[in-house]
């Protein structure tokens, strides 16, 4: 496979393996795992935010002072503000939540939990598409191997995801097989909605900054509104600060070394 493929496919597979971890282990992800592995999906896609997608941004506009990093403002903003958009109208539900979120909808507890980690993975399906599609056009601020990097970071914070979504479904009564499926499908958008931005990338180009910190402000919404709150609540949450600080050192080291 070449390096465009191996990028676009590599966050799904990174979800599909974690979500295979139903298969080998208990019911429930022990809660002290649970909060690690939220606080590393966490870290991840902060330190990809910064490195793969806002400093980048910044320096394409190869200009000083406001005008400099006013493509890099207005795009985080946008991007917020689109996740906050879908977050008000996709009716969804959280792991730990006993309120559904969004508007009522007769969706069974399953189906919003799926619809709340997809929730998550379309920034980063985003992300993804919007640095391959800067790659590909030999852009001097984002090579290819800094796009591979950015998808194996968030190939590498997907399984702890993958393992977060399918082992849930299968302690609400589901079969491993079905648990299997739908976690491994939750991944799905993320593939999607890179080639998407790919085939679009002769409009794509032109904002690419725009698109960078659009993705990363998408990033971040998820990040504090919801995985952050997530290893804070109850026990353990000193676990949840500790992986972040993991996945957001990891990220970090993947992207200036392969960047």
């Amino acid at each position: 496979m070449n390096g465009l493929t191996i990028g676009i496919l590599l966050p799904f597979f990174g979800t599909a393996l974690g979500a295979s971890c139903v298969f080998m282990m208990k019911k429930k992800l022990a809660p002290i795992l649970q909060k690690m592995l939220t606080g590393f999906a966490a870290g991840v896609m902060t330190a990809a935010s910064v490195w793969s997608l806002l400093i980048p941004s910044i320096e394409m506009t190869d200009k000083e002072g406001l005008s400099g990093i006013l493509p890099a403002i207005i795009g985080f903003m946008i991007g917020m503000a689109f996740l906050l958009f879908l977050d008000n109208y996709i009716p969804h539900q959280h792991l730990d939540s006993k309120q559904s979120e969004g508007p009522k909808s007769h969706l069974s507890k399953t189906a919003k939990f799926v619809f709340a980690i997809t929730l998550h993975n379309i920034p980063e399906g985003m992300a993804v598409g919007v640095a391959l599609a800067g790659a590909l056009e030999h852009n001097s601020y984002m090579s290819m191997a800094g796009a591979i990097a950015l998808s194996v970071g968030i190939a590498i914070q997907n399984f702890p995801e993958g393992a977060i979504v399918s082992m849930p479904l299968r302690s609400m009564g589901n079969s491993r097989r079905k648990s299997f499926l739908i976690g491994a499908l939750s991944g799905a958008v993320e593939p999607i909605g890179a080639i998407i931005t790919i085939l679009l990338a002769s409009i794509v180009i032109p904002v690419l900054p725009y698109l960078l910190a659009f993705a990363a402000g998408a990033m971040i919404y998820v990040v504090v509104e919801e995985l952050i709150p997530e290893t804070q609540n109850g026990k353990h949450s000193n676990m949840g600060t500790v992986g972040f600080a993991v996945g957001f050192i990891l990220m970090m080291v993947l992207d200036v070394l392969l960047g």
